[in-house]
């Protein structure tokens, strides 16, 4: 299944090199943006929920948006980092649809890209390497802005560098096996497009032209959860992301996403996160 280019609306946080001497040790980072890194010096190590990862100079590596990781780092470690996200509005999450490589090969024009970044943007570096020190709502909303600010001519060079670094990645990912089933693909498109909405599993089986039984067998085979658990999770990631950007009442949002009962909602959030909505938005802050 191909993503269509215009729905990869990458947007810059933050770009910058940073040094490092054993001090770059973080756990259980998760954050709503998405994270690529360029290696120059040393090793340092990431841990993912699946797997332990070395990190090493000359390769780029890419952690997508709300996966929970760990850092370690026990000697002079440097590198490139990027941080971005999709926008509010995304209609599709293209690491649902591709499984991508942590890491690729990063060559000579990969390095000029970020060192222009750099050069250009200086203003776009992390204030510390902590990431309580920048991974908050009111940061996450002055980054947003900084971006919103910059000049038509300054947001395409900086969405061709993001997509060129990203390409890198694409060029060796793997479509998920289920986007050649054409029902469960049209099925996640609705979801996607209509997460603003209450999502029904009887639309989605219509759609999937299959039984409402038979649909969330296929799911479940398919994605390892049932379809409302998919939807939850998608919801509450959405939800994390307003929680740091708008200053809506926990009940609207809860409404906002498709929730009548906005107590269910933050039960759902709970549930999912380990803390209510309200707790998430205290530690953002």
């Amino acid at each position: 299944m191909n993503i269509p280019i215009e729905s990869l609306n990458f947007q810059m946080l933050n770009v910058g090199l940073a040094h490092h001497d054993g001090d770059w040790n973080w756990k259980n980072v998760v954050s709503p943006f998405t994270r690529v890194y360029l290696v120059i010096e040393g090793e340092a190590k990431l841990y993912l929920p699946e797997e332990t990862v070395e990190l090493k100079p000359g390769c780029m590596y890419i952690i997508p948006a709300h996966t929970v990781h760990s850092y370690e780092c026990k000697g002079k470690f440097s590198h490139y980092y990027l941080h971005f996200y999709e926008g509010f509005k995304k209609e599709t999450d293209i690491f649902d649809f591709y499984e991508f490589p942590v890491e690729v090969d990063a060559d000579s024009l990969d390095e000029s890209i970020f060192y222009n970044m750099c050069n250009r943007h200086p203003e776009a570096k992390l204030p510390a390497s902590d990431p309580s020190s920048y991974d908050t709502m009111g940061k996450f909303i002055d980054y947003v802005h900084r971006y919103n600010e910059l000049s038509l001519d300054a947001k395409l060079e900086l969405r061709g560098s993001i997509l060129l670094l990203f390409s890198r990645f694409v060029k060796h990912a793997k479509a998920r096996v289920w986007t050649k089933d054409k029902r469960l693909a049209q099925a996640l498109n609705y979801i996607h497009n209509n997460i603003y909405e209450e999502i029904g599993i009887d639309d989605l089986a219509s759609i999937a032209c299959v039984t409402k039984s038979h649909f969330i067998r296929l799911f479940v085979k398919t994605f390892g959860m049932p379809p409302l658990q998919y939807i939850n999770k998608k919801k509450v990631e959405r939800a994390e992301l307003l929680l740091i950007t708008e200053d809506l009442p926990i009940k609207e949002i809860a409404y906002d996403l498709g929730y009548n009962d906005h107590s269910y909602f933050i039960r759902l959030f709970k549930k999912v996160t380990g803390i209510t909505p309200m707790a998430y938005r205290k530690n953002m802050r």
